[in-house]
């Protein structure tokens, strides 16, 4: 079975044998799962979730997958959000970044969304309430200036470099969540425009990024009324993240900078 994997390209075939052997203990169903994954099907759907910041998380066919690589982002808002607080999890997924928050500060209210359906349903199968709908418009507007944390993992590979990625998630998975159009900043400024709607002032907005996006999102974060903005990159050194705080309004009169109220309106 490593062999198998290793030969289809599979960076750790020890391990990924070891989750499907302990997936099913039926030899020709476990002869199917490796063919599924030899094929390129992503792990997580055949064994149904994945290991996120010591959780495990139900990831169902069709749903993007949540990456190791945005766990700190989910470390570091849970950090942030307080005890009673409100977060929101926008384009949540299989509800990853949820689960953590829900599980680091249990009484918080924690409420994702994502436009897909089937990551609604994964989400909800995971014990988020999600919500279907793009970005924030399914929030309810009782929320409006009460978020104390709000994050997001959009899509932001850049159109013109799809081709680049893996060959199984291309294959595999959902173009709608790696698809960030021109710059691959389509969503992420997106984002930031609604955001300071839903904060309260001193809230947090937390944003994956990657390539050469932070310069941009920096610009649009401190357009928008953030102060404190830091751009987050991980251990081989490449820009993977960014915070920021949402000023209070004698903050931003004081910098000289206002934030916008108004939430974009999607199609």
């Amino acid at each position: 079975m490593v062999t198998r994997l290793a030969a289809a390209g599979c960076v750790a075939p020890e391990a990924e044998a070891a989750a499907l052997l302990a997936a099913t203990d039926d030899p020709a169903e476990l002869d199917a799962l490796v063919r599924r994954r030899t094929a390129g099907e992503p792990l997580a759907w055949l064994v149904g979730g994945v290991d996120f910041c010591g959780l495990w998380v139900d990831v169902g066919p069709g749903v993007y997958v949540p990456r190791w690589q945005t766990e700190p982002l989910a470390r570091r808002a849970a950090g942030l959000l307080p005890e009673h607080g409100v977060a929101v999890d926008l384009c949540t997924g299989a509800g990853a970044i949820a689960s953590v928050l829900k599980t680091a500060i249990p009484t918080a209210t924690v409420i994702a969304t994502d436009i897909d359906p089937l990551a609604v349903a994964c989400a909800r199968s995971n014990g988020i309430d999600a919500l279907v709908g793009d970005l924030d418009a399914p929030l309810p507007p009782a929320l409006v200036g009460a978020v104390d944390v709000m994050t997001a993992v959009v899509p932001y590979v850049p159109a013109d470099e799809l081709p680049f990625l893996p060959r199984d998630v291309l294959a595999f998975e959902p173009h709608r969540a790696l698809d960030g159009g021109a710059g691959g900043l389509a969503v992420l400024s997106r984002v930031v425009g609604c955001s300071a709607r839903w904060l309260r002032p001193g809230g947090w907005l937390l944003l994956e990024l990657g390539g050469d996006q932070a310069p941009t999102v920096t610009t649009l974060m401190e357009a928008a009324g953030f102060g404190d903005i830091e751009v987050r990159r991980d251990e081989d050194g490449h820009d993977r993240g960014i915070d920021g705080r949402l000023l209070d309004d004698d903050e931003s009169r004081r910098l000289g900078v206002w934030p916008w109220k108004a939430c974009s309106t999607y199609s």
